[in-house]
């Protein structure tokens, strides 16, 4: 319900295919910028959607057939496309250096933990599989985070507009997205490895002593 409401209203703008309506600055960009980040939107869009379907425990279990089909529409239409797209789009932000370097890294890791994960269902090794998707499903959903984080730190920071920034819209603006950025995908991620390492230690606690060795 998360991903239908924000894509709701992040959709409509890149949909239209008019570049007018892009959220993303789009002065001094290269002509191919505005279509590759519009099909980075749209297969973004297709990973949040099958992403949510996918880790639904009684969808996962009632239909494991179709999770296999929707799992392959995910990382092959979805995350990879979108993943590949988000290097150069992200590299060229117009957001300033910080948002840069979290835009390339978070795209690097999104494609790596796919990636594994896939690889590790190919090999039938579901116990890995699990772990990478998880990994994997926390980085689509950052950008969620990241719009939330992004409001938090402009009503932080909008009192020192005028001092800190010295009335800079541009380097208000900057710091405000760079934080967003960077907030955006490490506190999803690494809430991510806090789950599965609370999962992994409930389930040692439930296991005897001798099964342990």
């Amino acid at each position: 319900m998360v991903a239908t409401a924000f894509l709701a209203f992040s959709l409509p703008p890149y949909l239209s295919l008019d570049p007018s309506l892009s959220r993303v600055p789009l002065e001094g960009s290269f002509a191919a910028y505005y279509p590759m980040l519009v099909a980075h939107v749209l297969f973004g869009a297709v990973a949040m959607v099958a992403c949510g379907l996918q880790i639904w425990p009684w969808f996962r279990k009632r239909y494991p057939v179709a999770h296999r089909r929707i799992g392959r529409v995910y990382v092959l239409g979805g995350v990879l496309p979108a993943g590949a797209l988000g290097l150069v789009v992200g590299a060229l932000s117009p957001f300033g250096p910080m948002t840069r370097v979290s835009n390339v890294m978070l795209a690097a890791l999104w494609l790596a933990c796919t990636v594994a994960g896939f690889r590790a269902a190919r090999r039938r090794r579901f116990a890995d599989h699990r772990r990478w998707m998880i990994r994997s499903f926390a980085l689509t959903f950052s950008i969620i985070t990241n719009r939330v984080w992004g409001v938090i730190a402009m009503i932080v920071l909008m009192p020192q507009a005028e001092t800190v920034f010295g009335g800079s819209d541009i380097a208000f603006m900057q710091t405000v997205s760079g934080l967003a950025a960077w907030l955006g995908w490490t506190t999803s991620l690494l809430l991510a490895e806090w789950w599965l390492e609370r999962g992994g230690a409930a389930g040692r606690r439930r296991t005897p002593a001798s099964a342990r060795g």
